[in-house]
């Protein structure tokens, strides 16, 4: 096995793919990438924990065809040191031997024969090709809310549902709800209703920029997902179960509503945090006539206590909330400012961009004791 390639072809490739990696993995192979090169110039990166594999084709210089896996991060350290321009990779056995201008690396892996078999899917007439930028932006605005990952938690799962032109991105953990609606240009109408792990989601946000392509094909077989862009493949299984019918759950109406500059929210928050109980995460929030008042505090430690200016008119209003629940959302925010829709103060509490209606947060105060 022999092969040249651009240093940033190959880097980018690997960064791609390694986010399916498994560091501490019962299996040692599960760490590596799996690295094939196909004459006349095609190479094949592959990773894969079981949940979540990725494939990506670069272009490359094949001389010897032939296949090996080697650990990710290992191989992402040496890629990253070495100066621009083509990289000349040799095996020799089980050893990668790779070399740029005068330098040089030796880098041992494991046999491709190790590593797992990634069952793609193969029958691809029925898809739904769709424009990247509301999916990634759906994604980033709507993903975060879901249950920490768990296999078997529907929780940890985000809805896609796909309906003509509009694609609505939905996740709760049971205190939090965010949704997302955004306008597609869906090729050929067609309507598509998933439950995605929120890890495969967020893992493709972070890869969304090296792909270069604008538009995702998304296809589906039984239980499996792939979305495809460019020459990039990401495959998961889908969850399957009754997800909760969250739109019921959205107040439509508010007796109490605030409006307030999101970047000067995030810093006062941040600011208040400083004091706050670590176990409860709680800050209190006092709206009065356009002021904002923001308290945080811990027995043993002190308090800590900041005002904003807001647009506010109601009655005086306290309630609290897991601050990193409020954070979360506004910094997922592209707005400007931010309303705040309030009833009382144990009852749901939805955050949503100003003028905008395609996205909403719903976040469930904390009872305030003492």
């Amino acid at each position: 096995m022999k092969f040249l390639a651009e240093k940033e072809n190959i880097y980018n490739g690997i960064k791609i793919v390694e986010r399916a990696t498994v560091i501490k993995g019962l299996q040692p192979v599960l760490a590596n990438i799996l690295i094939v090169a196909k004459a006349p110039n095609k190479l094949i990166l592959s990773a894969t924990d079981f949940d979540l594999s990725i494939i990506t084709e670069i272009n490359a210089q094949i001389e010897d065809e032939g296949s090996i896996t080697l650990p990710a991060k290992k191989l992402m350290d040496i890629i990253s040191r070495l100066n621009d321009g083509l990289i000349s990779f040799e095996l020799n056995g089980t050893t990668m031997v790779i070399t740029n201008e005068k330098t040089k690396f030796e880098i041992i892996g494991i046999s491709a024969s190790e590593f797992p078999q990634i069952e793609e899917i193969t029958n691809k007439e029925e898809d739904i090709e769709i424009d990247m930028e509301p999916f990634t932006k759906g994604i980033k605005e709507a993903a975060f809310a879901a249950a920490g990952y768990e296999t078997n938690n529907l929780l940890s799962g985000v809805v896609c549902d796909i309906n003509k032109n509009v694609l609505e991105i939905a996740s709760t953990d049971g205190n939090r709800l965010a949704r997302a609606r955004k306008i597609i240009n869906n090729k050929d109408d067609k309507t598509i209703q998933m439950i995605v792990p929120s890890k495969v989601l967020q893992e493709f946000l972070k890869m969304s920029y090296l792909l270069g392509d604008d538009t995702v094909k998304i296809y589906i077989e039984k239980t499996k997902m792939m979305i495809e862009s460019g020459d990039t493949k990401v495959i998961t299984r889908l969850m399957e179960g009754q997800y909760p019918k969250y739109n019921q759950l959205i107040p439509t109406t508010f007796p109490k509503e605030a409006k307030i500059n999101v970047s000067t929210i995030i810093k006062s928050l941040e600011r208040v945090s400083t004091m706050v109980n670590e176990k409860t995460s709680i800050v209190k929030l006092e709206f009065s006539e356009n002021k904002l008042s923001l308290m945080g505090d811990t027995p043993d430690a002190g308090a800590s206590q900041d005002e904003i200016d807001i647009t506010y008119s109601g009655e005086d209003m306290l309630i609290a909330f897991n601050y990193k629940y409020l954070l979360d959302c506004f910094k997922n925010l592209e707005s400007e400012e931010l309303v705040i829709g309030m009833n009382t103060n144990l009852s749901a509490t939805v955050l949503k961009p100003y003028n905008e209606e395609d996205f909403v947060y719903l976040v469930m105060p904390v009872q305030i004791r003492g």
